[in-house]
């Protein structure tokens, strides 16, 4: 019994997988852009990130303790990019995309357009819904979020991140696009290096930003459909219109 009830749900939930991968498709197949359905995934960070915590000891003028006073650590290598846990890879650059793949399961994406379907928007905060794009001979890092900024007022940030250095990402545009109900709200910056630290970027609301109501006007039962498009552009531009 206990296996066929397991293997009940896990039907089920593949059935309801499908199904909003269809309603998606339905909706964006005329405009020929691939749609990605994203589950959500608490986090699993309980501490300041790494970045945040060379941030704010930069700021204060000194650097921050080593515990091993021995160990010089290569100024080239990275910490690890995801944003939902507290992992302690570090690396080179160019190796950032195999580490989030194989560690820790994010999809990839291809195409110029894509469709983030983002679903089961009432859970709780904290939670995000991460995707990788690969688009233009790069890879770029979408994260939605759904964050308490306010106790009691969870509101929605959305950013998309270069996994490259901060002089790539000034060479891009990427727009966000909410579209239902003869609603339109659109979102258009260059992309922050993955760098510059996702948590920070969030905290400095330099991205798309969702209060609760809002952001209900523009999901269907619960997903919520985010078009994705990059274009190349030296122009630096950001507005957010309806």
């Amino acid at each position: 019994m206990l296996f066929f009830t397991q293997c009940f749900g896990a039907v089920l939930d593949l059935i309801h997988l499908q199904f909003q991968h269809y309603k998606a498709k339905r909706v964006f197949s005329a405009a020929g852009q691939l749609v990605c359905v994203v589950n959500p995934t608490h986090s699993l960070k309980y501490a300041p990130t790494r970045c945040a915590a060379v941030q704010v000891s930069t700021e204060q003028g000194v650097l921050p303790p080593c515990h091993h006073h021995e160990v010089v650590h290569d100024p080239q290598l990275v910490p690890c990019t995801c944003p939902l846990f507290s992992c302690p890879w570090e690396g080179h650059l160019e190796l950032v995309v195999s580490h989030l793949r194989q560690t820790h399961r994010i999809n990839i994406l291809q195409g110029a357009e894509i469709v983030f379907l983002a679903t089961d928007m009432h859970l709780p905060a904290p939670t995000d819904w991460i995707i990788m794009h690969s688009c233009l001979g790069h890879q770029f890092l979408l994260v939605l979020r759904k964050q308490e900024k306010y106790e009691g007022h969870p509101q929605f940030f959305a950013t998309m991140m270069l996994i490259g250095t901060p002089s790539q990402a000034d060479n891009f545009t990427y727009r966000l696009e909410l579209n239902r109900n003869q609603r339109r709200l659109k979102w258009e910056a260059t992309p922050r290096s993955i760098l510059e630290c996702v948590d920070s970027v969030i905290s400095d609301g330099d991205c798309l930003v969702l209060n609760t109501s809002l952001a209900q006007l523009f999901s269907d039962n619960g997903s919520l459909a985010i078009g994705i498009a990059i274009t190349t552009s030296k122009v630096h531009s950001s507005e957010a219109e309806m």
